[in-house]
């Protein structure tokens, strides 16, 4: 997928674009009960992410055999970079890397949800509410949800505080995953955090425009448009050993438990992400 496209190739992708529209403007296309239209992500989204996640960050990707080829798990990683560029590069690292091509299910925060445009977008390409009744009837369809439970504090936190881990919320997705026998997937992502250095904000701003914060980086808004381009950093995704949690459903309500497996869920992405920047080096190498 590196290799310049042939002209057959490029010819293809457009027919097959072509198609895709003209399905969506006779409403000749379907979507599961939580809007999700998986032609559109595999025809449409991926293709605009992947020069992205090969050429502009080249993702380098590991333990991929650890995600099941079939089957339910719950995805938890950490989360960074200002905007949510991390959680689409896992679902490109899923859909192209893994063997069996898997689409991601991400929790969304409301916000995204609700947003004009945003919102509708994000639920066809395999979005939904961050509620444990979402995830839980994801978990039981057998598919990969993806959480961050960081959440805007992990995508908002200045540059000083970079791969710091912030708090994981109350380890909801904790009783999500004992409720439904779905093994915990440990995700920890370096080079999102070098992508839109979070210098400041404007609280002003956020609030008008109904954002959780609005950011200032070293060029944004300073460039204008210009300052939307992520910097090049050089990424790493590991996908560590899944947790078990098969038979334990009777803990799901058990505060000390839930802590302690959200604990070592934390423990377990903090100490791979000093593994992966210490391999990683220089960001912008």
């Amino acid at each position: 997928m590196n290799e310049p496209m042939d002209a057959d190739a490029a010819a293809e992708a457009i027919a097959d674009v072509a198609n895709l529209l003209t399905k969506r403007l006779t409403g000749d296309y379907e979507v599961d009960e939580f809007g999700f239209d998986s032609e559109l992500t595999e025809t449409l989204t991926v293709p605009l992410l992947r020069p992205l996640y090969r050429k502009w960050f080249r993702v380098e990707v590991t333990g991929l055999e650890n995600v099941p080829l079939s089957g339910g798990a719950l995805l938890v990683g950490n989360h960074s970079g200002t905007v949510a560029m991390d959680a689409l590069m896992v679902q490109v690292a899923l859909f192209d890397d893994h063997p069996a091509h898997r689409h991601l299910r991400l929790l969304a925060a409301d916000f995204v949800l609700k947003a004009p445009l945003l919102g509708e977008y994000a639920r066809k390409t395999g979005a939904t509410l961050a509620s444990n009744a979402d995830a839980e009837r994801l978990l039981d369809a057998e598919e990969l949800v993806g959480v961050f439970p960081e959440g805007v504090k992990g995508t908002g936190k200045p540059v000083w505080d970079r791969y710091k881990l912030q708090r994981f919320g109350r380890g909801g997705f904790v009783s999500t995953a004992l409720r439904t026998g779905a093994p915990i997937i440990p995700v920890s992502i370096v080079g999102a955090e070098e992508i839109y250095p979070l210098i400041g904000n404007i609280p002003a701003l956020a609030r008008l425009l109904k954002l959780p914060y609005f950011p200032v980086t070293p060029t944004f808004p300073w460039l204008g448009p210009l300052g939307l381009v992520p910097l090049p950093s050089k990424w790493m995704i590991h996908f560590g050993e899944p947790i078990d949690t098969k038979d334990m459903e009777h803990l799901a309500d058990d505060p000390l438990e839930i802590f302690n497996l959200a604990d070592r869920v934390k423990e377990t992405i903090a100490d791979t992400l000093a593994e992966l920047l210490d391999r990683r080096g220089p960001a912008f190498q």
